[in-house]
């Protein structure tokens, strides 16, 4: 078993920046991957960025390229999504997740943490 908690979210203004953090407990490998996903309001849930444990390979989408990065502690447990630049677009409830590799698919990813909001402002 996984557990996976993120924190860091919160109420930012556009054009400011934000740090998620995602802290993992359980059966944790470092050959596993790790994921950022998104869900806004009435869409669907999107990758954000996903790295291997090791940190050696990172996959952001093409929607969030040169803002948002994502680096992996192993040795905290912890992954981070850092996200620049933000837009009203941005704000979505962020979910991180473990598989067992790297992909954009949320189908490839075992667990799952609760989430945690982020809200741009104009």
């Amino acid at each position: 078993q996984v557990q996976l908690v993120e924190s860091g979210g919160g109420l930012v203004q556009a054009g400011g920046s934000l740090r998620l953090s995602c802290a993992a407990s359980g059966h944790i490998f470092s050959w596993y991957a790790m994921g950022w996903f998104r869900q806004a309001p009435g869409k669907e849930r999107a990758f954000v960025a996903g790295i291997s444990w090791s940190g050696l390979n990172t996959y952001v989408a093409d929607s969030v390229k040169g803002r948002f990065a994502i680096s992996s502690d192993f040795a905290k447990n912890t992954v981070y999504l850092q996200m620049n630049r933000l837009t009203l677009e941005d704000s979505a409830v962020y979910y991180c997740a473990q598989g067992k590799r790297l992909s954009a698919f949320g189908s490839e990813y075992d667990y799952w943490g609760q989430g945690t909001q982020v809200t741009v402002s104009s």
